[in-house]
């Protein structure tokens, strides 16, 4: 599972000792809720079904594909092109669930023990077709709660760091890797924040 709430806590109050602006943008919104998932084979999957669709989508289409056709890697690898097209799925899409299944049922890919080593762990994942390393940060920051994770490439981590540290302009995916360097245990509690500040809207921002 991913951060809990303590742990979510103790991590931001350390970086609001570090750095003032996050300690006022922690006193203007306050703490985040835990981003948990369960760690296995399902979360990935449906981190497959909702690329590059809204969540309302997403969740429609996981509902489908699950009471139609099953969300395990038999069922998953079992499924007809039509069944799968049926619940929602492009044509892509099934292609990448099933890259999924094969690599979990022939054991090239075990969900029960990545590396320990988080670059380690987002270069099996990537391994994957269809699974990026924004995918891969997210499975692994909200499914094993890994503290270091930082999705950099993340459009609302960068317009919200930002908008916390105030910048002009939102920070490229370069520059929001090299900020977030010094904030190193903590990151990805600030990944979960900046996420948290973004929901919060305009009142978030600064006076």
């Amino acid at each position: 599972m991913g951060l809990n709430a303590a742990q979510l806590q103790a991590s931001l109050d350390a970086l609001a000792g570090q750095e003032p602006l996050f300690a006022a943008a922690l006193a203007r919104i306050g703490y985040p809720a835990p981003r948990l998932r369960t760690r296995g084979f399902e979360t990935l999957l449906r981190t497959i079904v909702g690329q590059q669709v809204s969540v309302k989508a997403a969740d429609a289409m996981w509902r489908m594909l699950v009471d139609q056709v099953g969300s395990t890697p038999p069922a998953i690898l079992a499924a007809s092109d039509e069944a799968l097209r049926a619940a929602g799925t492009s044509r892509q899409k099934a292609g990448y669930m099933r890259s999924l299944a094969e690599e979990v049922t022939s054991g090239r890919l075990d969900l029960a023990d990545l590396p320990a080593d988080d670059e380690e762990a987002i270069a099996a994942l990537v391994r994957v077709k269809g699974i990026g390393r924004w995918s891969a940060e997210i499975y692994l920051l909200f499914a094993e709660g890994r503290a270091d994770i930082w999705p950099a490439g993340d459009l609302a981590v960068q317009i919200e760091l930002g908008r916390i540290l105030g910048h002009a302009e939102r920070p490229s995916e370069k520059l929001t890797r090299a900020l977030a360097e010094r904030w190193r245990p903590h990151r990805g509690a600030l990944a979960i924040f900046t996420w948290h500040h973004y929901g919060a809207g305009p009142d978030a921002a600064p006076v």
